[in-house]
């Protein structure tokens, strides 16, 4: 099974994000359906790690929050624009959330990540994306940003990767108090 977990966005916050797809050669819009915020992705593991992972995570305990998305910019890999996403209005709670857990996947024997946790939503992958036509996106839309919304619960999904795009299946969700 290849996991990860996520927060879920409200149907019509989801339905927003992807009526900007467009109008940038070379980007790969991520589906509605698709659209969430990761929290760690964990990988390919095998159905006993993946139980212990449930359980490691249904101990967890935290508070509902109120959560705003706003400004759009990309990441790059050797100097390459790879990714285009809006990102998320600095939280502590969302910080505190990802950082139990994390530490609870640590301790039901995950490595640690690596990588520093920058919160976003990826809205597109991009191919060799025209330079120019991505700068215009970006510039177009930086000061989008939705109203606040309330994050309830966080998922472990499932991911199965597909020929065009991957499909994702919400296997477990845990209520925040």
């Amino acid at each position: 099974m290849r996991l990860f977990v996520a927060l879920e966005l409200p149907w019509e916050l989801r339905q927003r994000l992807a009526a900007l797809g467009g109008g940038v050669p070379g980007a790969r819009w991520v589906p509605a359906e698709n659209l969430h915020l990761t929290l760690r992705f964990i990988g390919e593991v095998p159905p006993f790690r993946a139980e212990e992972i449930d359980h490691a995570l249904a101990a967890l305990r935290g508070r509902r929050f109120p959560l705003v998305l706003a400004g759009i910019g990309t990441f790059a890999k050797a100097g390459r624009e790879t990714l285009l996403w809006v990102g998320v209005e600095r939280c502590e709670r969302l910080e505190h959330l990802q950082g139990k857990i994390e530490t609870a996947l640590q301790r039901a024997g995950l490595e640690p990540e690596r990588r520093r946790f920058v919160p976003h939503v990826s809205l597109a992958r991009l191919d060799n994306a025209a330079p120019e036509k991505l700068a215009a996106f970006v510039q177009r839309h930086n000061l989008f940003r939705t109203g606040p919304f309330e994050v309830e619960h966080f998922t472990l999904f499932s991911s199965r990767l597909g020929k065009e795009q991957a499909a994702y299946e919400a296997e477990v969700e845990y209520e925040l108090a």
